[in-house]
């Protein structure tokens, strides 16, 4: 079970554990082809070339594997989807939830990763 987006897909919990051993920085973003989501899928897939540093991913929130997303700590309190975390060296070091604009994305990803 994939997103149809233009992003690299995780599938399974193994798999974003393998992703966050092997890259330093990493985007993932959980949700469904709503209307909260799809706008930040679109922004990512624009970044992806502007930030080649950072892993940009989807999930799909659906998949009983997103459960390593979806009961994050730092989520605890999310209404809205898409949940977007991001990752350093394996750590959530932002999370937020439903839509966001392709600046407040940067925004983020310039504090965090660069």
């Amino acid at each position: 079970m994939v997103l149809p987006t233009n992003l690299k897909h995780v599938a399974s919990a193994a798999e974003l554990e393998g992703i966050l051993k092997d890259k330093e920085n990493v985007m993932v973003c959980c949700g469904r082809m709503g209307p909260m989501c799809v706008p930040v899928y679109a922004a990512m897939e624009e970044l992806q070339e502007e930030f080649p540093n950072i892993e940009f991913r989807d999930m799909l929130f659906d998949n009983p594997e997103a459960r390593v997303i979806r009961e994050l700590p730092e989520c605890r309190g999310f209404m809205g989807l898409p949940f977007t975390i991001y990752y350093k060296n394996g750590k959530v070091v932002s999370a937020t939830s439903s839509i966001q604009t392709k600046e407040q994305i940067k925004e983020i990803l310039k504090r965090e990763f660069n």
